[in-house]
C-alpha cells in the first residue's frame, strides 16, 4: 500500500543540502523562517520547498516536525550567535594548536538555542580529541562536538573563488556533490596534471560533471583519436583530434591535416576499446583526486 506523508522542505545554508519536515499544524511558504529540531540541537532554517506529499519510502530518515515559524527573538538569537562564533572562531583554532593535534578547523557554528558549540574539521586521519574537547569545554563553557568532514564539505563551508573566477559551485549552488571521476576528465580532453582539474578542495572539480552527458553521448557518435575513417577527400586516415562540442574531425592525410564535419566522416576501424583499457592506467595513479 502507497503511503504518502506531507512534508516541507527546509534548508540552512544559501546552497546547502534540503531536509525534509513534517509542517503540520503549519502552513509555511517558500521563504518562511522555521525553528526545527535537528540530530544537532534547534536550528534555524528557511523553507525552501513548499508543503507537498511524498512516498514514506523516499525518505531517508525519521521525519522530524517544524518546531515553530521562526520569532523575530529567533532570529536575533542566529544573528547574535553568528557573531559569537565569529568572535571564538580564533580562541578555538588556538587551543587546538596547543594541542598540536593534525587538524584543520573550517567552520564552527553555536544551535539555536546557544547550548551547544559543533566544530567542524578537516583531517587526514581519526583525531583523538578527548583532552582538546575538555580543554575547549572549560574556555567555552558550552557543550563541544567536534565534526569531521570531507574536504569538498570544508570547502562547501568555507567559500572561496575557482580558478574559473567565479564564487565555488559548492558553495554557490550545489545543494548536494555529485559523482565526478577521471574518466569524465578524460573523455572531455582535459589535461590531466592535477593543478587543472582541481578545485580549492584538492578534488576534482565539481564543474567537470556538468557537460558529461553530452561528451558522453557524442562520444558514442563520433570516431576516436586513432580511428581510422573515411573522408569526401581521402581513404583510410587516421583521426588525429576530435572536438567534441563542434564536432569537427580532423585527419592526417598523407603530410597534411584536413578538417571535416564529423557528419562527412565515415569510421572504418575504431580502437575505442583499447583506448579504454588505456584510459585506466593513464588515471589510476590520480585516483586520489576523485
Amino acid at each position: 500500500m502507497l503511503i504518502l506523508k506531507k512534508v516541507v522542505g527546509v534548508g540552512f545554508k544559501d546552497g546547502g543540502k534540503i531536509y525534509w519536515f513534517n509542517p503540520e499544524p503549519f502552513k509555511l511558504k517558500v521563504g518562511s523562517m522555521v525553528v526545527v529540531e535537528t540530530i544537532r540541537g534547534l536550528e534555524l532554517g528557511k523553507v525552501v520547498k513548499p508543503i507537498q506529499e511524498i512516498e514514506d519510502e523516499k525518505l531517508e530518515k525519521e521525519l522530524k516536525d517544524v518546531v515553530r515559524p521562526a520569532t523575530e527573538k529567533d532570529i536575533r538569537s542566529f544573528i547574535a550567535n553568528e557573531a559569537r562564533a565569529e568572535e571564538d572562531l580564533p580562541i578555538i583554532k588556538k587551543i587546538i594548536e596547543e594541542h598540536k593535534l593534525d587538524m584543520k578547523v573550517v567552520g564552527i557554528e553555536y544551535t539555536l538555542d546557544g547550548s551547544k558549540l559543533l566544530i567542524y574539521y578537516n583531517a587526514e586521519g581519526r583525531v583523538d580529541f578527548r583532552e582538546l574537547v575538555k580543554s575547549l569545554a572549560a574556555v567555552m563553557r558550552v557543550r563541544i562536538e567536534l565534526r569531521q568532514i570531507g574536504q569538498r564539505e570544508g570547502a562547501k563551508m568555507m567559500g572561496g573563488v575557482g580558478i574559473c573566477g567565479r564564487e565555488l559551485c559548492c558553495a554557490k549552488h550545489l545543494r548536494e556533490f555529485d559523482l565526478v571521476t577521471m574518466k569524465m576528465a578524460k573523455d572531455q580532453n582535459m589535461s590531466l596534471t592535477a593543478s587543472k582539474i582541481t578545485g580549492l578542495c584538492g578534488k576534482l572539480m565539481c564543474c567537470i560533471g556538468y557537460e558529461e552527458e553530452v561528451y558522453s553521448e557524442a562520444r558514442k557518435r563520433l570516431p576516436d583519436v586513432g580511428d581510422i575513417v573515411d573522408t569526401p577527400t581521402c581513404k583510410g586516415c587516421e583521426v588525429t583530434n576530435v572536438d567534441f562540442l563542434r564536432e569537427i574531425i580532423s585527419v592526417k592525410n598523407e603530410d597534411s591535416i584536413e578538417k571535416h564535419p564529423a557528419k562527412d566522416v565515415k569510421c572504418i576501424v575504431s580502437k575505442h576499446k583499447n583506448k579504454d583499457k588505456n584510459l585506466n592506467l593513464d588515471i589510476d595513479e590520480l585516483k586520489d583526486l576523485e
